[in-house]
């Protein structure tokens, strides 16, 4: 089972030159490995493989004798690299790759010669043989298989190791009502469980949104390095915040719970309507951003999908099973108790049935109407009942294209 492990570098003053070259080159290479394959579809029709752009690193050294300073493999993993992103924009349609820029985050790939010493604290890489500290604060036991060098825009450095612990995954849970949960996910509440369970929202962002537009508003004044580097941290600060927090709520719910359903939400969609259109006459909030911008905002700093990520591979640690229903089920506006379709429900949060006159929370209801659906659905995938079943083979690959058929 292959786990990651990500460590904080602490590089003198030398190896930190060291590493920036390293990202220096290697974004290079990226960068014209990019537009050769480009010129050479556009002008022959030919596509070129990642065997063909590594072959002219030997000769691109000629050329830039500084390249020898950095370790080839860093230079030929960015062109593998390119041809991974490059094949995916023809299978999943992501996107097209772009050429890199040094004000981003940077990184370069190794693959081979990786040992650490936890006695020292010290990562040994090649071309930094004496080793460079870290924050150690976890070992690991098992092969190390490649690691990924790192420095994020506010100027540190890091670390993270993918390490092969030669264990099996746990074999998945039998599914059953009553070890199942269902989970809505919102911004009032961040989370809301079919037991009743709310997990505040802490909007992080939103907290800190008064001291960023103040650090703003100063640096387009002054254009001041300093004023950029607190923009910088403070952004940094946000997304820590934000990762602690959903790391801790996703770790106790694969721990209490066998069985976790979801609903299969298009993110990406939904915060993209939340954008204003240029001409578009809205509300406006105090701050100046129009209403549906808030609601965008709101979604991306909830972090539902870095939630749902970290369920999937947390649940593959663990044994544990992720069930997602359709997108469009009417989990809010239909009663859990018997199934009436409340069509006029609106933006009330709280609401009653009228055919069996009980009383509604619509995040609660929504999450117990979750839960039922993934168990329905669960049934009918599988042709028998959950209780009865031993073995669910390729249950979570099924479940999820089912849901994507709706």
């Amino acid at each position: 089972m292959l786990k990651a492990y990500k460590y904080r570098l602490y590089p003198t003053k030398q190896q930190s030159i060291l590493l920036d070259k390293h990202f220096g080159c290697c974004r290079l290479i990226y960068n014209l490995a990019l537009e050769t394959k480009i010129n050479a579809y556009q002008s022959n029709k030919i596509n070129l493989s990642k065997f063909d752009l590594i072959k002219q690193i030997t000769d691109l050294k000629k050329d830039y004798p500084w390249l020898y300073e950095v370790c080839n493999q860093s230079l030929q993993q960015s062109i593998c690299n390119l041809d991974v992103a490059y094949q995916n924009f023809f299978r999943t349609k992501k996107g097209f790759p772009k050429f890199k820029n040094k004000k981003s985050k940077q990184s370069y790939r190794i693959n081979q010669s990786i040992k650490i010493d936890f006695e020292t604290s010290k990562v040994h890489i090649p071309k930094f043989q004496d080793g460079i500290k870290f924050a150690m604060d976890r070992s690991f036991d098992g092969q190390i298989k490649q690691s990924t060098v790192s420095r994020v825009p506010s100027g540190k450095y890091f670390i993270s190791i993918l390490v092969d612990n030669k264990q099996e995954p746990p074999l998945k849970q039998q599914i059953k009502e009553e070890t199942t949960i269902g989970i809505d996910l919102g911004i009032n509440s961040l989370l809301t469980l079919s037991d009743g369970t709310k997990f505040d929202n802490p909007k992080h962002f939103n907290k800190s949104l008064k001291r960023l537009n103040f650090f703003q508003r100063k640096h387009s004044n002054h254009r001041g390095k300093r004023t950029k580097h607190k923009i910088t941290l403070l952004h940094e600060c946000i997304t820590n915040q934000r990762k602690d927090n959903l790391q801790k709520i996703s770790t106790k719910l694969i721990r209490d719970n066998q069985s976790i359903a979801l609903e299969d939400l298009n993110i990406k969609g939904m915060s993209s309507k939340c954008k204003p259109k240029q001409n578009e006459v809205g509300t406006y909030l105090s701050n100046g951003q129009s209403a549906k911008s808030g609601l965008n905002r709101s979604i991306q700093d909830a972090g539902w999908g870095m939630f749902v990520q970290m369920l999937e591979y947390k649940a593959e640690w663990y044994g544990r099973n992720i069930l997602k229903i359709g997108r469009f089920e009417p989990s809010s506006k239909m009663c859990s108790g018997c199934g009436y379709v409340n069509q006029d429900l609106g933006g009330k949060r709280e609401w009653e049935c009228p055919s069996c006159g009980v009383e509604h929370d619509r995040d609660i209801n929504a999450a117990i109407n979750i839960k039922n659906f993934a168990l329905s659905k669960n049934k009918t995938v599988c042709g028998v009942h959950t209780e009865n079943q031993k073995e669910l083979p390729g249950l979570l690959g099924a479940m999820t294209s089912e849901a994507h058929k709706e």
